[in-house]
């Protein structure tokens, strides 16, 4: 039997883990305030954290997925998709309508990955990442998703 996989929101205890799955080098400050204010959800799986998800609102009002991370053994599973879909609900008990996300240009798992959870491409950014690729913007209508597990 294989170990269940949680999906809730960080806890301060899950400091640690968060900072070591977050690639884009948040300062621990940041991550602490995101914890505190339920902007990070997190999937856990025999005690460890396996992936991790965080959340930023562009003009403080727009909800907008910064990073989303499952770590590399534990991929193709569902783990992105139950993180998205615990965010979803969480979204909309809170109002939200639709929920923003992106990807480089040049990252096409990323973005069939994004196609297959239903966003929809919204527009570009060109050059705005390093060596001058382009950062593609989704969107996605929000629905209610049954049967998630709380925490």
């Amino acid at each position: 039997m294989t170990d269940p996989i949680k999906i809730r929101f960080a806890h301060p205890a899950d400091l640690d883990g968060c900072l070591t799955l977050d690639h884009a080098s948040v300062p621990a400050e940041i991550v602490k305030l995101k914890i505190t204010a339920r902007e990070i959800v997190v999937a856990e799986k025999a005690g460890q954290l396996v992936g991790y998800l965080r959340l930023e609102y562009l003009w403080s009002l727009v909800p907008y997925i910064a990073l989303i991370w499952v770590v590399a053994d534990q991929r193709r599973q569902g783990i992105g998709k139950a993180l998205l879909h615990y965010l979803e609900n969480a979204l909309l008990d809170g109002g939200h309508a639709a929920l923003y996300s992106s990807s480089q240009a040049d990252e096409t798992e990323p973005q069939a990955w994004h196609r297959h959870v239903g966003f929809r491409e919204c527009g570009i950014i060109a050059g705005i990442n390093e060596g001058g690729v382009g950062e593609i913007f989704f969107r996605k209508e929000l629905s209610c998703h049954l049967g998630q597990e709380g925490g």
